[in-house]
């Protein structure tokens, strides 16, 4: 079923491919709704979204890229499409078949999974000579173990088409490894990548350094860094990203080597128009690759971005998507910082979680409990993603006082426990 509002203005039409957790996403719909005419691929009736929209459609499904491709052309013929936008990990690829059938920007479903597929990405990377781990597929627990023998300890375990580090372990010898494989093999996501007959776990080398993220802006091959983030991870041996750092002023933006590098990066997937979240280990031998991904970054990374900057992140994709050229200006320079919060123990049922309002300190943007009364939640490993019961972010002049803000609104948060 397909919904159009009369269209108004002179606003280019952007087809939007599902939203994700309002929580997260919703400041991304609101920014480009000022700007463009929303329509919506959901597989249900919109709710909050609706505000946002000038048209949607309820689809089957949203993994299914050549069964949307049909769809769009409907809604082509109606009202022609201007640019084709997915930040879902796991429905880019659907997305690109929307765009290739629509003759638009981003809209080759090859370039795309070769970076979904990370041994794609690690192929392509090591034939045009881009540094990155040393990174070999795998089938099975025998197969992991001679891998390691050649990658060397410690090593990574990681699943070939999952993010947000799922399933992602270091194992420092073979007896860990042997432990851990399956724990990364059946790491599973709500819509997963299946990889009929190939390998599905990389067993890659261990770098080491500070992990980053790099969020940019890429126009006919150009490649534009907008935001570049600080991993803070936490529970060893996984790989949890429990917050990040942002500084309009980081250094790194200006960096020629890690500019060379993510140019490099970008030619050698083929990928030219979009936007990318780029992962990167800065190790003493420079920065190497850790994956490539062809949408905005999770983990509200976009919106420190947008607090830290003022560059809009939701209208920057927007535009690029239709073609257009995105306005990248700063408006400000601060520092911003998220923070994930957990429970202690695996299986706890919550009573309650908030924050105390009056004792949040200054510099809180945002306090925000995620889950409900009565769930029940876990840490990582158990936990990952789905685990994180609580998030603040904070802004302010430098890392020390953001960090101390966060400091102050984990304080701040109140925990009741079944």
């Amino acid at each position: 079923m397909t919904i159009r509002r009369p269209a108004t203005g002179d606003r280019p039409h952007l087809l939007v491919v599902a939203t994700g957790m309002r929580t997260y996403r919703e400041y991304l719909l609101r920014s480009i709704s000022t700007r463009f005419r929303v329509h919506l691929f959901h597989t249900a009736e919109p709710t909050w979204e609706i505000p946002y929209l000038d048209g949607w459609t309820v689809v089957p499904s949203t993994l299914d890229g050549p069964a949307m491709a049909e769809a769009a052309r409907k809604v082509h013929a109606g009202d022609p499409v201007e640019g084709v936008l997915c930040w879902d990990e796991g429905r880019i690829l659907a997305a690109s078949h929307v765009a290739a059938a629509l003759g638009l920007r981003n809209g080759d479903p090859a370039v795309v999974w070769r970076l979904r597929d990370k041994a794609q990405t690690r192929a392509a990377l090591d034939a045009a000579g881009v540094p990155q781990p040393r990174s070999v597929p795998v089938s099975t627990l025998d197969e992991a173990v001679a891998a390691a023998g050649k990658t060397g300890y410690p090593a990574i375990l990681k699943p070939r088409g999952l993010g947000a580090s799922l399933g992602v372990l270091r194992v420092e010898d073979e007896a860990e490894l042997r432990a851990g494989f399956a724990f990364t093999r059946d790491t599973k996501a709500p819509d997963p990548v299946l990889y009929a007959g190939e390998e599905p776990v990389l067993v890659e080398e261990c770098v080491t350094g500070e992990e980053i993220s790099v969020d940019s802006v890429v126009r006919n091959g150009v490649v534009a860094p907008l935001f570049v983030a600080r991993k803070v991870v936490g529970y060893p041996p996984y790989a949890e990203e429990v917050g990040h750092y942002v500084d309009a002023a980081d250094p790194l933006l200006e960096d020629p080597e890690l500019l060379r590098v993510m140019r490099d990066t970008h030619a050698a997937l083929g990928f030219e128009d979009g936007w990318t979240h780029a992962e990167y280990m800065l190790t003493a031998d420079g920065p190497k690759v850790i994956e490539v991904n062809g949408r905005l970054g999770g983990d509200m990374i976009p919106f420190l971005g947008l607090l830290a900057t003022g560059v809009d992140p939701g209208l920057a994709a927007a535009a690029v998507a239709c073609g257009r050229a995105p306005d990248l200006e700063p408006a400000r320079a601060r520092v911003t910082g998220i923070r994930f919060f957990y429970v202690d123990e695996d299986d706890t049922t919550l009573e309650s979680v908030g924050f105390d309002e009056a004792r949040l300190p200054a510099g809180i943007e945002r306090a925000v409990a995620v889950a409900a009364p009565g769930a029940v939640v876990s840490p990582p490993p158990k936990g990952t993603v789905w685990g994180r019961i609580a998030f603040a972010i904070a802004a302010a002049d430098d890392r020390d006082a953001c960090a101390a803000a966060l400091d102050g609104a984990e304080r701040a948060l109140r925990v009741v426990e079944r």
